[in-house]
């Protein structure tokens, strides 16, 4: 174990929550525990190892856009722009009772609940990612529909990734409503948040690292972490202190590859380098305005065309939008910058509404030529075609 360094308690906070002028003792001795509290953060030998933790915190790239700190947020909450929902405004949604989930027991599937929380289902598992069914971020920010699939109308879920530790992304009063079945897959640093709550399946991962993951039922699916232009926070005193990420998922002899919350230009092309063959393409289309703000940690609609060419997966399925209103774009702008920016690629966006799940189509059966060659030469049609087909399947 090594000790963290010690950060000023009040980096990163508000004026408002400087101490007053005639500060009590009291006060000074609590704001003082809680700068040794950070001094004396033991960081765990592998936290300390890895290539993007440095200086107490995991860092992004120097080549990657630099986030703005607190200043730049005023500045953004008082200039005048887009701040609130537009009126009457809803998502396009599906109804879904999860019915079509709860029977797929080998059928290759996405549904979108909506933010960044999707439901894969391939190879015999059910995945979930970054999971938030409550109907507030923190208590602030409100959903603008429910979610596509109430997360008690869901199959047994076997794997959860989480791409962050952001409450949009890590939503604790949905974590503990899905309880202890699945195996929970998160960033290096946040697997203690887990087990301080009694977690015990709980896989933790640096950039490039992988696991390979077999469910109850005998699904096996192998998960990468790959690097993500984001960072992370829950509390005031823990910036960075766990890391981000998005993640490709290998299972049921497809590839899919989910990006969390991620800038551009990040790795996309690395991971496209890394992991080819790539089938689809969870990407983030949302939350992006204002740009001198947003771009070093949310993808514009344009950012996220040009990921899917750099990733070269075959189909894209946009997310990350709709749900929550966190920016300044209008929320029916994204799905149209995209369509556009798309421009000849447009045939491989996979658009869903919010609980709305899509089947992949499965495979052709290959023609009977010997059933074909024998009803061709005079042989009874009475059931043989039907047999046949009844083999292949």
């Amino acid at each position: 174990m090594k000790r963290g360094t010690c950060p000023s308690p009040l980096v990163g906070q508000s004026p408002t929550s400087l101490p007053p002028p005639r500060a009590t003792r009291a006060s000074l001795i609590f704001v003082g525990a809680l700068a040794l509290a950070a001094c004396a953060q033991i960081v765990p030998e592998r936290v300390a190892r890895s290539p993007q933790w440095r200086d107490g915190r995991f860092h992004n790239p120097s080549s990657w856009p630099v986030r703005l700190g607190l200043a730049s947020v005023l500045r953004w909450r008082l200039t005048p722009g887009v701040k609130g929902p537009p009126k009457g405004w809803k998502p396009p949604t599906v109804a879904n009772d999860g019915s079509v989930l709860r029977e797929n027991h080998g059928g290759i599937s996405i549904t979108w609940i909506g933010h960044a929380t999707t439901v894969v289902q391939a190879g015999g598992l059910t995945i979930l990612t970054d999971p938030i069914f409550s109907d507030r971020i923190a208590g602030f920010y409100k959903r603008r529909a429910r979610p596509g699939v109430e997360g008690w109308l869901l199959p047994p879920v076997d794997v959860v990734v989480i791409s962050h530790n952001h409450r949009d992304h890590l939503d604790e009063d949905s974590v503990l409503a899905l309880g202890f079945r699945p195996t929970y897959v998160v960033p290096l640093g946040l697997a203690a948040w887990f087990k301080k709550r009694g977690f015990r399946h709980v896989i933790e991962l640096d950039w490039w690292e992988t696991a390979e993951i077999v469910g109850p039922r005998g699904g096996r699916a192998v998960v990468a972490l790959v690097p993500a232009q984001h960072w992370s926070q829950r509390g005031p005193f823990d910036e960075n202190t766990s890391l981000w990420g998005g993640y490709v998922i290998d299972a049921g002899g497809r590839r899919f590859y989910f990006a969390g919350d991620t800038g551009y230009p990040a790795a996309f092309r690395e991971i496209g380098q890394r992991f080819p063959d790539l089938d689809y393409a969870l990407l983030p289309i949302g939350a992006y305005a204002p740009r001198w703000f947003m771009r070093a940690q949310h993808m514009s609609p344009e950012d996220a065309a040009q990921a899917f060419r750099e990733l070269g997966a075959r189909v894209l399925v946009p997310i990350h939008w709709g749900t929550f209103h966190l920016s300044d774009e209008p929320m029916d702008e994204p799905p149209e910058r995209l369509k556009s920016a798309l421009g000849t690629n447009e045939d491989r966006l996979l658009p869903l509404a919010i609980g709305e799940t899509w089947f992949e189509p499965p495979p052709e059966a290959p023609p009977n030529d010997a059933g074909e060659e024998e009803s061709s030469d005079g042989g009874s049609d009475d059931g043989g075609a039907d047999m046949g087909a009844s083999a292949d399947l």
